[in-house]
């Protein structure tokens, strides 16, 4: 059995100033989360500016913390607050007025996050180590994703359970993007298409418990599998409790953690660098956060 993650993520660059009244969407509708189906762990954000849907933006299953990246362009390691920000799930499907530009849609998702949540929030800025994502000795061995045609209705697929390949692994759809990690007992499998390094470096950030800026000076959009171990990498955030077959929930298996015979694979650093071809470096930074004062769990209705 595999546990899965499909990850969309949102990026740095902060813009902390409190949300204006306005603008807003033109309808909204939040509410938490149903149930996952058994042995799937899945996060979806689809549409908004710049998608093949700039008219709707639809989040399934996306913890607070998560949004919070969404509506103000940070990263997961720039959010901080109380615990259950990072495990309460919701669904959000909102109508987007047309011609709404990418910085008018965060003010909305800001403002309906004020609204909702009654989230507020204040700036603060530490420096902590934090790791370079560069290109390795001998170049990118990452494949390029193919242009996006938003006309073929496979470009888009629909909502609902990851199709499951032969080797029983959930797999990302034709037309998907994004990345998507499923744990066995053999350690943890990244799938991803049309995604970048800065993408790639906010998903490493989140496992490795640590900030990782995007140095590669690369823009085009990559497809490409990870396979590494889960040992000594942070617990991702939001990742539900319970161990997945052969796992441990997404930690290493340590000792006594019932990780003995397992084949792990390679460590993270080890993978992304003879897999990717691309580098982590170690350093030290400035990292600019986002502190949650308060916010209450239930959204007001819709």
């Amino acid at each position: 059995m595999f546990r899965t993650i499909t990850v969309a993520a949102a990026f740095c660059a902060i813009a902390l100033a409190q949300p204006p009244a306005s603008p807003n969407f033109e309808v909204a509708s939040v509410k938490p989360s149903p149930p996952q189906p058994a042995g799937q762990f899945a996060m979806r954000q689809r549409g908004g500016p710049g998608s093949p849907d700039p008219s709707q933006y639809t989040v399934e299953g996306f913890p607070l913390s998560r949004i919070i990246q969404t509506a103000y362009n940070v990263r997961g390691y720039q959010v901080t607050g109380p615990s259950w920000i990072d495990t309460e799930r919701y669904d959000i499907m909102a109508k987007i007025p047309a011609g709404t530009t990418q910085e008018q849609f965060q003010l909305m998702l800001q403002n309906l996050l004020a609204e909702r949540f009654k989230l507020k929030i204040h700036k603060d800025s530490k420096e902590v180590p934090i790791y370079a994502l560069v290109v390795a000795k001998g170049g990118v061995k990452m494949k390029e994703s193919a242009p996006l045609d938003p006309s073929d209705p496979a470009n888009n697929p629909p909502s609902g359970p990851l199709p499951v390949g032969r080797d029983g692994r959930p797999q990302l759809p034709r037309g998907g993007r994004g990345m998507m990690i499923s744990m066995g007992p053999n350690g943890l499998h990244m799938e991803a298409a049309r995604t970048t390094t800065a993408q790639l470096a906010d998903v490493l950030s989140n496992q490795l418990g640590r900030p990782v800026v995007d140095e590669t000076g690369l823009k085009a959009q990559y497809e490409y599998k990870l396979d590494f171990s889960p040992e000594g990498l942070q617990m991702m955030r939001g990742m539900p409790a319970g161990p997945p077959h052969g796992g441990d929930g997404g930690r290493g298996p340590g000792p006594g953690a019932g990780g003995e015979g397992r084949e792990a694979g390679p460590s993270i650093f080890t993978a992304v660098q003879e897999q990717l071809g691309l580098k982590l470096d170690s350093r030290k930074g400035p990292v600019d956060l986002i502190v949650v004062d308060s916010a209450e769990r239930t959204p007001t209705e819709n």
